[in-house]
């Protein structure tokens, strides 16, 4: 299922419970939960459109969310990469 979707001029995300409510209604716990799921194999989003949009705070609120997690998405393995190499020498300090 798609993370971000545009449906009836209206962006929309995915809920916990699997249906979609309006991007207006977004919160930090679902950003949290996009910017994980971003970081997937199968990670998808609507490409941004202004033309698909027709209200305001959507086109705004859309753009910001769908192009960082996009650029996550495209840069996990890096993400993750420098994640394990923060904590590599404490890793490795109280390993044994």
């Amino acid at each position: 299922m798609k993370a971000l979707k545009i449906e009836n001029s209206q962006g929309h995300f995915l809920t916990e419970d699997g249906t979609y409510e309006t991007i207006d209604k977004i919160d930090k716990t679902i950003l949290l939960k996009l910017v994980n799921a971003a970081l997937e194999e199968g990670f998808k989003i609507d490409e941004y459109n202004e033309d698909n949009l027709k209200n305001q705070a959507h086109q705004i609120i859309y753009k910001s969310i769908s192009e960082k997690l996009n650029d996550l998405h495209n840069r996990r393995n890096q993400f993750r990469d420098e994640s394990e190499r923060l904590y590599l020498d404490e890793y490795e300090k109280y390993k044994s």
